[in-house]
């Protein structure tokens, strides 16, 4: 019974061929390749079109950044020491405590053992892998530089990993104390308020204005407690959604650049994913257009994102990276004069991992900086909250203590 099979090949001079073939077995295709004197690099069974979609795994654990960095390093030490791709794999599977990353292993070995390429393997996993890893690994097959191409992935992604240790240790504090000041203010209100409101009303009398006003929030937090819990959650689940949504999450980050502070760490931060990116695209072959495609994804900003496919549809239509990059005002002046200076000297990836650099140390800066101004600002601001409901309670016992003397 014939079969048709897909079949991607290279001839005597390297050129690139795909197509499909009908055929008895995989092993008849291959011969006819070889006869046709064709270099097969993959050949697979068709499928139909219903059964082409991505494979889901069994785990719903999620894979790392970090730990893809480490599978890049290890997987590119081992194809660098000329052990095969299928043994490496193998070695893989066995040394990662992540069971998605071994089930993400396992189907790939089983990928490649039935005909088709690691980039194909890869592909059919782009909630591990994304398309920067993939664009790479395709890229190190093309040019037979698997090894060095896998070590550049690994740099990539562990100074992505940096940044976003630093970013989080910055964001992680504040975050903590606000949500301590909506515990504490919402238990004081529930429980230690309504305590003082039998002693108020034995003493008689009218009460200070910030204590009537205290009274007051105190009995609408009780009153509607569970209608409270409720609304805390609807804020939880609401910014959860929003950030999941492309419009949601647009929003979110054209209002996060706003911040003060904050929101010059997270320009800075994405620039630096951006320009690294992009340089170690461009560095291991990959054409400028679709690697502006690829980098406005690791960006992770949606104001950056609109920004840099903006720049790609112009370079598609002949323009100039740096001029087209000029006319959105999230790119600094001084990034857009490097990489003006790289497009004319045809060193763009060499002054992009410059730009990657610079931006990646003002990020270690200001987050060493705000670690240091941010722990006294914050204590100073969740002690005048509670200092304040503390002072609210005892106004009534001061006008007390004063009518006695």
């Amino acid at each position: 019974m014939l079969e048709t099979f897909e079949y991607r090949a290279r001839d005597r001079n390297g050129d690139a061929k795909s197509g499909t073939v009908e055929a008895e077995s995989r092993q008849a295709v291959l011969e006819h390749l070889r006869d046709q004197g064709y270099l097969p690099v993959s050949v697979t069974t068709k499928r139909p079109a219903a059964l082409k979609r991505e494979i889901h795994l069994p785990f719903s654990r999620r894979v790392k950044l970090a730990e893809i960095a480490l599978f890049s390093r290890q997987f590119s030490t081992m194809i660098e020491a000329g052990i095969t791709v299928m043994r490496a794999l193998t070695i893989l599977q066995s040394q990662s405590e992540n069971p998605t990353l071994v089930a993400t292993v396992t189907e790939m070995r089983a990928q490649i053992a039935a005909g088709s390429s690691l980039s194909d393997a890869v592909a059919k996993f782009p909630k591990v892998f994304d398309r920067l890893f993939l664009a790479m690994v395709r890229a190190g097959e093309a040019s037979g530089t698997l090894d060095v191409i896998l070590h550049r992935v690994s740099d990539s992604l562990e100074k992505r990993v940096e940044l976003q240790r630093k970013i989080k240790s910055a964001l992680t504090y504040p975050v903590a104390v606000l949500v301590l000041v909506v515990v504490i203010l919402t238990a004081m209100l529930i429980f230690v308020v309504p305590t003082f409101k039998n002693i108020f009303a034995s003493l008689g009398g009218q009460l200070p204005l910030p204590t009537r006003i205290l009274l007051a929030v105190s009995h609408l937090a009780v009153e509607f407690f569970p209608l409270l819990l409720l609304l805390y959650a609807g804020i939880a689940f609401g910014f959860v959604r929003m950030r999941k949504s492309r419009k949601g999450k647009a929003i979110l980050d054209r209002l996060s650049l706003r911040i003060p502070v904050f929101g010059t760490l997270i320009h800075k931060y994405a620039l630096a994913r951006f320009a690294g990116s992009l340089a170690t695209l461009i560095r291991s072959g990959v054409n400028l257009v679709p690697a502006l495609d690829i980098a406005s994804q690791v960006a992770s900003n949606a104001v950056l994102e609109e920004a840099i496919l903006d720049t790609r549809d112009g370079i598609s239509q002949g323009e100039g990276i740096a001029g087209r990059l000029a006319r959105h005002p999230i790119f600094p002046p001084m990034v857009t004069q490097m990489v003006a200076i790289g497009e004319e000297s045809g060193s763009l990836d060499t002054l992009l991992e410059k730009i990657a650099a610079y931006y990646h140390q003002e990020v270690a800066a200001m987050t060493e900086s705000l670690a240091s101004l941010l722990e006294p600002l914050l204590i100073v601001v969740l002690g005048a909250v509670v200092g304040s409901m503390v002072i609210a309670l005892y106004l009534p016992m001061f006008d007390v203590i004063k009518l006695l003397k």
